[in-house]
């Protein structure tokens, strides 16, 4: 089983080597007590090879990227010699390069091993590419039972399946009225040299896309704009006035907010219940006489937000780790509703969420534009680009490459400016 949570699978403080040979060293470990350390790197050594991984075995996994982690679990899992392989979301941090390593690994297990595998993911198109057959869930039950991939069976159809709805209906049109420029970049770069002299700007009631394929800098980005990552240089104006940004402290006060990327990681504490989490980017509102919360105000303030994002939980008391993918992605965007931001950059906000609760989001969006503020909408997916955003920025090698009206583009030319065409 290779699970969608990387960090939830794997062991930060151990190298790459341990973590992809780590059952082995525990059953190793049943019948000796010694660990033959030289046969565990020399074994690990192999599957970086198989996989064509550029990553060293003695490495810290707490060192590696989102796409490297999952690569080193896909490791652990196929060195192991399963009869069957279970994939949950495997390609949603990975590069087009390393998708297309991964069904070449695919295709050699079922092939050359009969290794069956179970591929599950909300990328659509990728299912036609690996899969022979499609099954299809919806609210627990499976409404779509091993549909072989016929001419029939086309992603509009299996969208429709899913949801009961038509793909339009997934993606409808909608009226874009946008104010004055409410945040702009000038000439930004990082301390780390990933992101280069970079002039953006959103306006009210603007929904701006940046594109770019993994590696590109869109997360470095995300996390300049916020001030998680330290400026090298450039301005950044509100609403026409110059602001510091130097941490996130000073980006809440601007009224910026960011969804970032490892949502489990980095937005939501998820040994927590809603109720803090729903509360934790605006928790002055609730701070009383000699800094002493106010629980209920807490608990009203995430039952509303329950309801007005339509988070499916048992109370406002569970802990989030037992929400699915996509009701964690609404806490992670409904904790900074009630702070009232007016910038909102948001990074991959539906990575590994299914296809219903995508559509929740994107009306959530909407909302947040129809209130005219500003979202800034990072991702990969060029799809959902060219559905969501007014105006698209193309990242290559952590510059812009290209600006865009989404309205007269298309994905083959935010392809083209993605790998670096001119």
């Amino acid at each position: 089983m290779v699970y969608q949570e990387v960090d939830t699978a794997l062991f930060p403080s151990l190298t790459v080597a341990e973590n992809i040979m780590f059952n082995t060293m525990v059953t190793g470990m049943e019948r000796n007590s010694l660990i033959n350390w030289g046969e565990i790197r020399k074994a690990a050594k192999k599957v970086i090879l198989d996989l064509d991984l550029d990553i060293s075995p003695d490495t810290l996994v707490s060192k590696l990227t989102l796409a490297q982690k999952q690569m080193v679990l896909i490791g652990r899992a196929v060195q192991e010699e399963c009869r069957f392989l279970i994939l949950d979301e495997p390609t949603a941090p990975l590069s087009q390069n390393e998708v297309n390593r991964l069904f070449r690994l695919i295709r050699y297990l079922a092939s050359e091993k009969q290794v069956g595998v179970i591929f599950i993911s909300h990328r659509l198109p990728e299912l036609f590419q690996i899969c022979e057959s499609i099954t299809v869930m919806r609210n627990g039950e499976v409404v779509l039972q091993d549909a072989e991939i016929t001419p029939d069976v086309t992603i509009n159809y299996i969208v429709g399946q899913m949801l009961g709805k038509t793909f339009e209906e997934v993606f409808p049109d909608r009226d874009t009225k946008h104010g004055d420029i409410i945040y702009e970049l000038k000439d930004i770069s990082d301390c780390d040299g990933k992101v280069n002299n970079i002039d953006i700007y959103v306006r009210e009631g603007e929904i701006v896309g940046i594109s770019g394929l993994v590696g590109a800098g869109k997360t470095e980005l995300s996390k300049l704009m916020f001030g998680a990552n330290k400026c090298g240089g450039g301005k950044i104006f509100i609403r026409g006035k110059e602001v510091s940004v130097r941490d996130t402290t000073m980006a809440t006060k601007n009224k910026i907010a960011l969804i970032p990327e490892e949502r489990r990681k980095e937005a939501i504490i998820v040994n927590q219940d809603l109720i803090s989490n729903l509360s934790i980017a605006s928790i002055d509102k609730f701070i009383k006489f000699l800094s002493f919360v106010d629980k209920s105000g807490e608990v009203k303030n995430a039952e509303n937000f329950i309801k007005l994002l339509g988070i499916k939980t048992p109370s406002a008391t569970q802990k989030v780790m037992y929400l699915s993918g996509g009701n964690q992605q609404k806490v992670a965007i409904g904790k900074w509703l009630s702070s009232d931001a007016d910038v909102y950059i948001m990074d991959e906000p539906t990575k590994g969420i299914d296809v219903g609760a995508k559509r929740e989001i994107f009306d959530l969006i909407y909302s947040l534009a129809e209130k005219r503020k500003g979202i800034i909408y990072i991702s990969s997916e060029i799809s959902e680009i060219l559905a969501i955003t007014d105006r698209v920025y193309v990242m290559y090698s952590g510059n812009v490459q290209k600006e865009l009206l989404t309205s007269e583009t298309s994905e083959e030319e935010i392809l083209y400016f993605s790998t670096g065409g001119k």
